[in-house]
């Protein structure tokens, strides 16, 4: 297995070996292709490999999983057949470990909590809404937060999702006064000046689906004064 940080294409690999490749995703970036016919990040990882390994013909890439686009962080993406079920099937019993670190202005209610909402989602709008009963066509949400770090106008936040809602952490957050940093869409009141919110997909821990190895990777946080402030 080889731990690799590659530019080409502005693309930062994290970690890379024959069955599957993880990247750190920047803010804008889409993972698949959607109605604005913006390159995937799917697309450029399959540019890296086919430069990298002289391939003929179409390079197989899978997509295990997703971010959303202003997001930032960690996506794995399988390189291999005989990976992306087993890694579909991991993502699916909850057997990877996804933690999440968010910045938010206002003050949490508790230092440590545990959210649970019944989450409904809006195709028009592309948004979800959070209620504290079950509602129609609503999902169960669970997530568990603890303050980090105390910075001079915010608050870093540690996530780990239970489950895997649309807009999960977002509606969440927001739904207890915590809107993340930039998220206009969930009621921050000023957006980033590169038009990111401030959610990392921080780290991911799983077991390798052929070699069946614990795997553990850390994205390194963008590159801006405050992010970089939670570093010290």
């Amino acid at each position: 297995m080889s731990k690799t940080f590659s530019n080409k294409s502005n693309l930062q690999v994290l970690f890379e070996d024959n069955h599957i490749i993880v990247v750190n995703k920047r803010a804008g970036d889409i993972v698949q292709g959607d109605k604005t016919g913006d390159k995937p990040l799917s697309d450029v990882v399959k540019s890296y490999l086919k430069d990298k390994y002289k391939k003929p013909g179409n390079v197989y890439l899978g997509v295990v999983h997703r971010l959303d686009r202003p997001t930032t962080g960690i996506v794995l993406f399988s390189k291999t057949s005989k990976a992306l079920p087993r890694l579909n099937k991991l993502f699916a019993e909850k057997k990877a470990q996804k933690t999440y670190w968010a910045l938010v202005k206002n003050t949490p209610p508790k230092p440590q909590d545990t959210l649970v909402h019944w989450l409904r989602k809006n195709p028009k709008n592309n948004k979800s809404t959070a209620f504290i009963k079950e509602t129609n066509n609503s999902k169960k949400a669970i997530l568990h937060y603890k303050i980090l770090k105390k910075l001079d106008n915010y608050f870093l936040l540690e996530i780990e999702l239970e489950t895997g809602r649309h807009h999960q952490i977002r509606c969440q957050l927001a739904s207890i006064g915590c809107p993340i940093k930039g998220d206009l869409k969930y009621g921050f009141n000023r957006s980033n000046p590169d038009a990111s919110i401030s959610l990392h997909a921080r780290q991911l821990e799983f077991t390798h689906p052929v070699k069946k190895e614990p795997v553990q990777i850390i994205a390194p946080l963008p590159n801006d004064a405050l992010w970089q402030a939670c570093n010290n």
